[in-house]
């Protein structure tokens, strides 16, 4: 998620993604690179896990993200003949995606920096949990709140944000996330899979409230889904293809490796500054004087560092009553908002279908 977040929001004075001299993509290794160096100035040793292949629950899920990118990459060319330049910039960000190049790029740049990698058989988040566990890292952090479902112990958000963002990291501590819902962790991955997940669509006119009350009053989603197959009110509808019992299971045993295995066993070595020059510099058209300047800093954080609070990268702020209330209310009408521009493109498509040919 970190390198598609960096090829998304690493851009130029002109709203385009960062290249080099020869027309190459560099905003994933600028942002990797020194959102990299800033955690470990902050005296935090991370480690980067990598998704492997896809579970085929997931080729769904897959297969909507592409025809979204496939949508606005017509919506951005038509920009660029009508729209404002806002407007084109808007759909060049829905068509990004990670390539395995970009992958093997920042492979290559961490292992230069002298940072540990991993790539998962699988889902990354899955062999984070596996790694949080058995304390080889203090949490995972990951913007995908599904990492909670794969039993990592602390789960942290916006690590990798851009400091611009003000944004406070957020702590979730999977123990106090089930004391305060009331639930084992079977009923947290129900609620989750109710709610919609990689692995299944969500079922329309349920949302977290209402998924949290039937997983409280039923007690499992077999009988949520017994008490909504039987509703003679019929107040909600199941979709045609809903695995939900195969997405329990992705949750509850992964394909991951265990925390023991040989490439779990991870080393921080000194950066190699002159790899980091010819590769950065040379190739990619980076500043050498801050690559070498960052490259010292590195090598001497690396050297030093203990594993610092992350109040020292972000401060935490408590939000208050009224900041919560609000924040709700605005999600309620992004949610709101969403859902009318859905139902007007989906009525202008119909429109357009049936109009006959030929006609103005």
């Amino acid at each position: 998620m970190s390198i598609y977040s960096f090829l998304v929001a690493v851009r130029g004075n002109d709203g385009q993604q960062l290249m080099n001299e020869n027309g190459e993509t560099t905003s994933h290794l600028m942002g990797m690179f020194y959102r990299t160096l800033r955690i470990v100035d902050n005296g935090i040793k991370p480690v980067y896990v990598f998704d492997g292949a896809p579970p085929k629950l997931k080729s769904g899920e897959l297969a909507k993200r592409f025809a979204r990118k496939a949508e606005a990459t017509e919506a951005a060319e038509e920009a660029k003949e009508t729209g404002t330049a806002e407007e084109v910039e808007k759909f060049s960000r829905r068509t990004v995606r990670a390539t395995r190049e970009h992958n093997d790029e920042c492979k290559r740049l961490l292992t230069l920096m002298g940072v540990p990698y991993i790539v998962a058989p699988t889902e990354a988040e899955a062999q984070c949990a596996v790694l949080a566990r058995a304390s080889k890292v203090y949490a995972a952090a990951s913007e995908d709140m599904d990492t909670l479902c794969f039993d990592s112990p602390i789960l942290l958000r916006h690590l990798t944000f851009s400091e611009q963002k003000k944004e406070p990291i957020q702590e979730f501590h999977l123990d106090r996330v089930l004391a305060g819902l009331a639930m084992d962790r079977k009923q947290f991955i129900d609620l989750c899979i109710l709610l919609g997940c990689d692995y299944v669509d969500p079922i329309p006119k349920i949302g977290p409230s209402t998924a949290v009350n039937l997983i409280r009053e039923h007690g499992s989603l077999e009988k949520v889904v017994e008490f909504i197959q039987n509703d003679p009110k019929h107040k909600y509808t199941l979709p045609d293809d809903w695995p939900y019992k195969e997405a329990r299971e992705l949750f509850f045993d992964p394909e991951v490796r265990p925390a023991d295995h040989p490439d779990c066993d991870f080393k921080w070595n000194a950066p190699d500054v002159e790899g980091l020059v010819k590769f950065l510099v040379t190739e990619k058209g980076f500043s050498e004087d801050r690559v070498r300047n960052a490259a010292q800093r590195l090598n001497k954080n690396l050297k030093t560092a203990q594993q610092a609070r992350l109040e020292g990268f972000f401060k935490p702020v408590q939000k208050t009553k009224e900041e919560v209330a609000s924040l709700k209310r605005k999600n309620e009408e992004k949610r709101a908002e969403s859902k009318k521009k859905q139902r007007v493109e989906a009525k202008t498509k119909k429109e357009a279908k049936a109009k006959p040919r030929g006609t103005a």
